[in-house]
Order: C-alpha cells, then structure tokens, then sequence
C-alpha cells in the first residue's frame, strides 16, 4: 500500500463513507442493545410477557454466536460483501418483527432475528475493516467502533425511555429500521472498493461442525428459558439437562481448558463470560426494579444506567491511560471485586427495600469495576495469542461474553419466574427480584475466585 493510503485518515476521501457507515450500524446496533434494557418493562407489560422476560434478552445473545460463526466462516469464503447486507437485512427485519408484535411470543421471534443478525453483522464489518485499512489504522477505526458504543450507553437508555414515553415503544424499533437501511447504502464504496481488490478467496470449507455447535448452543439456552413454563419434575431437569447441553456444546468453540479455569488465556476467555453473566445478566433486571418496585418512569429507569455507563466509559479510560503501570490481573481483580459489590447491593436493597439510591449508586461503582476489568481481557487475549491464533481466540472472547450472559439470563428467569408465583404481591416481587440478584451474586464471586489465575504461570512475579 502507498504511503499516502497509509498515513490517510480515517475520516480522508477513501475511507470517509466506510468509517461513517460502518461507525453508524455498530452505533445502531448498540443503540438497540441498550435501549430495549430500558423499555423491556413497559414491553412485559404491554404484552403480558413476563415469563419470556429474560428470553427477550437471552435469545438475541445466543442466536448471535450463530450468526458470528456463520458470517465468519462465510467471509473467510468469499469475502465480506454478501455477508454484510444479509446480517444487516437480518437485523431490520428483526426489528420490523419486534416493533409491530402484536404479542410477547412474536417479540421474542423478532429479537432472535435481530441477534442473528447484529452478531454477523459485527463479524463482517471486522473483516470489511481487515481488507480496506491499513494497519496504521486500525486502531483508530477500533476507536470509532469503541465510542460508538459508549455514545448509546450514555444516551440510548434515556432517549429510549423518553420515546416509549411520549409514542410508544413501538417505535424504537420501528424508528431505527430506516437508518439501518441508510447506514448500510453508505458503505456501498466499501464493496466497490472491495470489488477493485484482486481477490482473496480462500479454499476455506463451510466449517459445519462449528456452526452446529453454537446452534446446539443457543437451542440450550433456549431450553433453559422456556423451562419457566413447566411444572414438576419436567420444570427441574429441562434445565439442568439443557445447561449441561450447552456446556458441551461451547468447549469446542473456547481454547482448551476454559472451563477448568486452566492459568492464562482460558482463564481471561472464561473470566469474560463470568463478568457479562454477573453485572449484565443482573443489570437486565435493574430497570424492571425501578419501574415495578419503586414507581420510576422508564426515562428516569434508564438514567441508572447512563451512570453506570458513564463510571464503565471513565474507568475503562483510565485503564488504558495507566498502561503497564496497572497490571492486568490487578485491574481485573479489583473491577471483579467492585462489580460483585454492586450486584451484591442490588440483591439486599431488593430485599429490604432500600432507598433506590443505594442501588443506583451501587450500579454505578460496579460500572466503574467492569470499566476496569473488561478491557483487559480483550488486550490479554490478544497479547498471550500468537498470529495463528488471534482469530479463533478473539471469536472465542465474543462467544464467551454473549453466551454467559445468555446462559445467567435463562437461569435468572427461571428463578425470576418460580420466585413470582410465590405470591403476586409487592412482597413476592420482592423476593423475586433478589434471587434474581442473588444469581448475579454466586456467578461474580466465581468471577473473583479465577480473577488471579489470567496471568500464565511462566509470567507470574
């Protein structure tokens, strides 16, 4: 590559429309992401689907890892133009599917799609980054990727709440489908450019071993979650046989040990998962607290979390500006400490209803911790993989966050949905939205047990 395609920006002629457009469906996506966290109560609600609660957020994480092997395995083929407009067409018609269900079950069908979609969508913009930029660059389309996320969980909550609110939730989705369709004409310069390049096919084949063991994977997430409905017996071994299914079927798709929690790289993989499992799979059901115990508004629900949001933005800058001078195992540690604290705060504050304060503020100190923490994992994934391994490895760091967040949502719906038919009243809710937390509870203090194990053994001081 010539030295003027080189050192040009991001934001120069050639790459403009790519950054933009590109930049805007991982904003789009995010936004979305984030923004049905805050309006999922008033969709229960609407929709009398309580039980399917969880599942509305389960579903889209675990039809995601789907739609990352599929795309990847597609793109390494033949390149990631087809796969680009399909995952984005994947992901508008999901949202079209969500924002006019005229019940929770259609809901819950259009926000598989839209999983399906978001996550092959993020896999073909990282190879569409791959073969247009040139490395000089990358790290600062990575940036743009990394802000395009951070802007949705500073304003995406309140904005999703203030349009639920003044039209209807409907339009969330509804209102973003355009966009989408507009994000993806503007890279339509990429797959000219792409085009222009001499190819690069590969011989690779359809890996469909892999592709069927994610797809196993999420069938058993799903399991778990629609067990909430069964009764006797049947309500205790769907998901316990259906949790052990999905456990199998991730170990082919993680670097060997993961599971055991074996020192370095399966650690930091596994470790990734037991933070998305504890503080995302708990903060789901921080804004149905607000709304359904506390009387909040979805708008002022949702500002919770722009707090949270706004300590995970600040640590996660701190962090990275302290460099080498905070040790990964240390940043991890203290951020797993942090992040158990608040969902620790949130299960006693549910349970002896506390002043929401107390939560709102614990909230934001454990964003502060996962701020920490986080970002680690993806630099010491990177750092103890050699240039062989870099693909899988990072493919196996998205699969362990989606899908431990996945997996803690299905179990904590099933024990939401088991506590709540104790009693339907204020008390009962009580109860089930501690044990909720109290989930979050057991899965961060494993999270802290394995923290100190990410650093291989020949490095330890």
């Amino acid at each position: 590559m010539s030295t003027r395609l080189a050192t040009e920006g991001i934001f120069g002629g050639r790459y403009l429309w790519v950054t933009i457009g590109s930049s805007a469906l991982v904003f789009l996506a995010a936004f979305e992401s984030l923004a049905v966290t805050t309006i999922m109560p008033v969709i229960s609600r609407d929709l009398d689907g309580a039980t399917l609660y969880a599942l509305a957020f389960a579903g889209p994480l675990s039809a995601g890892v789907i739609g990352m092997v599929i795309a990847g395995n597609w793109s390494d083929r033949s390149g990631p133009i087809l796969p680009l407009y399909f995952s984005a067409a994947l992901f508008a018609l999901g949202l079209l599917v969500a924002g006019s269900a005229p019940n929770m079950g259609v809901f819950v069908v259009g926000r598989l799609v839209q999983g399906l979609g978001s996550g092959a969508m993020t896999v073909a913009l990282y190879v569409v980054v791959a073969r247009l930029y040139p490395a000089a660059q990358m790290p600062r389309i990575f940036a743009s990727f990394a802000a395009a996320w951070i802007v949705p969980s500073l304003v995406g909550p309140f904005i999703a709440g203030l349009v639920s609110e003044v039209w209807s939730w409907h339009w969330v989705f509804l209102g973003v489908v355009g966009l989408v369709i507009v994000a993806t004409a503007i890279l339509t310069p990429a797959t000219r450019m792409l085009r222009l390049q001499p190819q690069q096919l590969s011989e690779t084949p359809w890996n469909i071993g892999r592709i069927g063991w994610a797809l196993l994977a999420a069938i058993a997430v799903l399991v778990v979650n629609l067990s909430a409905d069964l009764d006797g017996v049947a309500a205790v071994l769907a998901p316990l046989v259906a949790l052990v299914v999905a456990v199998v079927a991730v170990r082919p798709l993680l670097p060997r040990g993961t599971l055991l929690a074996r020192r370095g790289l399966p650690t930091v993989i596994l470790l990734r998962g037991l933070a998305s499992a504890s503080f995302l799979g708990a903060e789901v059901y921080l804004p149905y607290l607000l709304v359904q115990q506390y009387a909040f508004s979805p708008t002022f629900a949702g500002l919770a979390l722009t707090g949270s949001a706004l300590a995970w933005a600040g640590t996660s800058w701190l962090q990275g500006h302290l460099g080498d001078r905070l040790r990964p195992e240390i940043a991890m540690i203290v951020g797993m400490w942090l992040a158990l604290g608040a969902v620790i705060v949130a299960c006693v504050s549910a349970a002896l209803h506390l002043h929401p304060a107390v939560i709102i503020v614990g909230w934001v100190v454990g964003g502060g911790g996962m701020g920490l923490a986080y970002p680690r994992t993806s630099v010491m994934t990177l750092g103890l993989s050699t240039a062989a391994q870099q693909g899988f490895n990072s493919s196996a760091l998205s699969i362990s966050d989606s899908l431990g967040a996945a997996l803690a949502l299905a179990v904590i719906g099933v024990v939401f949905s088991a506590l709540a038919r104790i009693d339907m009243n204020s008390a009962a809710g009580s109860v089930a939205f501690a044990g909720s937390f109290g989930i979050g509870v057991l899965i961060a203090i494993a999270a802290v047990c394995v923290a100190p194990r990410v650093v291989p053994a020949r490095l330890r001081r």
